[in-house]
Parts: C-alpha cells; sequence; structure tokens
C-alpha cells in the first residue's frame, strides 16, 4: 500500500495543470509535531511506501526531519518534486537520510514547451539538473510526466529520454480536470487517443528495461492482459483500496483527483479513517456501475473513480467514461 501527503501548498511554479492550485502556503498546514505523528499513524496502518509532495515539498524547512522520521518507522520515503531545488548538497541529504527514490516532473523534450507549461523560466534547465545531481550521489530517481493533447505527440521522445539519462521508472499521468486542471479540459485527450496511447505505451515496455507507468489510467493493465504483457502490479485504480492521500491541511481523500472528504487527521486518527470510513468501505466494495460494473476486466482495472466523478456530476462510483473498451460494450 502506498500514500502521498501533499505536505505543503507552498510552490516555486504556477504549472497551468496543477490539482492542488499551488503556489501560496496554507495558514493551517500540518505542523511538524502533526506532521510526525501522523508518520507514525501511517505506519500503523500497515502502508509501505510514503510519498512526500506538494506543492513543492522541499519548501518545507522541515521536510528533511519528516522523511527522515519516515525511513525511521520503516516506510519507504519517496519525494515527488519539481526538481529546480535540487541542488548537490539536497540531494546528498536526501540520500543520507534514506530517502529511497526522488520523482521529478518533466513534461517535454523541448525546454521552453516545458517551461511554459510549468510558468517558468530556466524550469527545464533545473529539473535536469536535479536529475543528474541525484545520480551523481546515488540517489535513484524517476520522471513524471503528465499528458495532454499538447505533448502526447512527443511521449516516446521523452520516454527515451527518461531512459536515456538514467531513470529508474518513467510514471506518466493522465490529466484528470480538477484544480488548475479544470482550464486545460480541452487539451484532455479523447477515449480512442487515450486508448491509442497506453497501447503505445505498453509496446514501448517491451523494450526497455526501464518502468514505464501509466498513472490515472487503469485501462492499462486490462491492455497490458489483452497483449498477454506480465506486469508487477495487480490493479489500475488503487483509490479507497490501497492508495489515499492527506492534503496540506490534514483532510483525507482517496486520491489526490477525487476531492471527497473521508475526514481529518486532526480530529480523527489516520489508522482509524483507513480502517472505518464509509467511503473508503464503498471504494472496496467495487460495486461501479454502468459499463466498468459489467466489464470481465473490473477486477484489474477499476475504472478511474476521479473521473467518473468529475463526468457524472459527484458519483464516485460510475463509470468511467475515457474508455474505449467500455463504449464499444454500450454500443
Amino acid at each position: 500500500m502506498l500514500i502521498s501527503w501533499n505536505t505543503t501548498r507552498a510552490c516555486n511554479q504556477a504549472c497551468e495543470h496543477c490539482y492542488r492550485d499551488a503556489g501560496t502556503k496554507q495558514e493551517d498546514e500540518l505542523s511538524t509535531a502533526e506532521g510526525l505523528g501522523l508518520i507514525e499513524e501511517i505506519a500503523t496502518a500497515g502502508f509501505r511506501i510514503m510519498v512526500f509532495s506538494g506543492g513543492e515539498p522541499l519548501l518545507r524547512d522541515d521536510i528533511f526531519d519528516l522523511m527522515a522520521h519516515a525511513h525511521h518507522c520503516g516506510l519507504r520515503a519517496v519525494l515527488g518534486t519539481n526538481g529546480t531545488l535540487i541542488d548537490i548538497s539536497v540531494a546528498g541529504h536526501l540520500k543520507q537520510i534514506g530517502v529511497a527514490r526522488v520523482g521529478i516532473s518533466l513534461d517535454n523534450t523541448d525546454e521552453q514547451a516545458h517551461d511554459q507549461f510549468r510558468r517558468m523560466p530556466g524550469a527545464w534547465k533545473q529539473a535536469v539538473e536535479g536529475m543528474r545531481n541525484c545520480q551523481q550521489v546515488g540517489l535513484p530517481f524517476q520522471v513524471h510526466t503528465t499528458v495532454t493533447a499538447r505533448n502526447a505527440p512527443i511521449l516516446r521522445d521523452l520516454i527515451d529520454f527518461a531512459e536515456s539519462i538514467g531513470a529508474a521508472a518513467h510514471h506518466i499521468f493522465f490529466l484528470v480536470p480538477t484544480g488548475r486542471g479544470k482550464q486545460l479540459e480541452s487539451e484532455a485527450l479523447d477515449a480512442e487517443q487515450y486508448e491509442q496511447l497506453l497501447d503505445d505505451i505498453l509496446e514501448k515496455q517491451r523494450h526497455t528495461a526501464m518502468e514505464i507507468k501509466p498513472t490515472c489510467a487503469p485501462q492499462f493493465m486490462r491492455i497490458a492482459t489483452q497483449k498477454g504483457m506480465d506486469l508487477r502490479f495487480t490493479k489500475g485504480c488503487l483509490a479507497g483500496t490501497a492508495y489515499c492521500v492527506i492534503i496540506p491541511n490534514g483532510d483525507v481523500n482517496p486520491c489526490p483527483y477525487l476531492p471527497v472528504k473521508v475526514g481529518n487527521v486532526r480530529e480523527t486518527p489516520f489508522s482509524q479513517l483507513w480502517r472505518d470510513s464509509p467511503v473508503f468501505a464503498t471504494l472496496r466494495q467495487a460495486q461501479v456501475g454502468g459499463v466498468c460494473g459489467r466489464c470481465k476486466y473490473q477486477a484489474i482495472c477499476g475504472g478511474c473513480r476521479a473521473r467518473a466523478y468529475y463526468h457524472s456530476d459527484g458519483d464516485f462510483m460510475a463509470e468511467d467514461p475515457w474508455c474505449a473498451y467500455g463504449r464499444a460494450m454500450s454500443q
């Protein structure tokens, strides 16, 4: 099981797609003491991987202490960052405190296009330098890319770049229209483009030892099965079953793109929320609607619960509207 903690809303970028609408720190963000206690609760609940993200988590003064504590509690601590603040000293410190891996965002092979998407001059160069600094100190890193119609045509080139620079993995995030991402809804791929791109990604996986994982695209499990590929993953959408997110003020959501409040860790211990939440219970029962409920691949895919939420007036158990296979079933 893995969990993400959006440690802060503060960020040095203003990315067009940001689901957290990051930029300025919230006044009610969890304190250091609250964060340390939260980490212990997460370990108690049986999680194994904890992702520290944001905003930009390196803007928290206590981020090293928090990640060191996660490592001390037996969690695999992972940093999700835009990479621009990882100089050689920061990379070395992350390695020293036991951080297992760093995920660095890179959305294009073209510097200007990446900088425009991230709304920060020099973002591409600084992100790539951050990758090289991680590599220099022996700290594994992976590349994170958000896909829209804008950069989908160069995705293969970006995968090649990630492999050439020494990334351990390339995780490809499919846009969900939340936060500032609502402004990019017209740039989301349609169901057929989405299906074709997932097929292309899995074909690319056949030819590289670097892990390539589509995220917020649970249909990749169905396509992999259809292609006879044996991946290490067991299910596409993990929201509420083996994954959830804690946002800066302590609210718990099933995933970063599904703003359904489960509770708040200031009011209820996280381990209790994870065990007893009615929202999580609903997701775990997996009684999904529409074609998702009739699909023979439902157990390994699950459909994207966040996309169902946004396209059905808040019903996160509705069918996933982005599935070309599902559309064919309904005809």
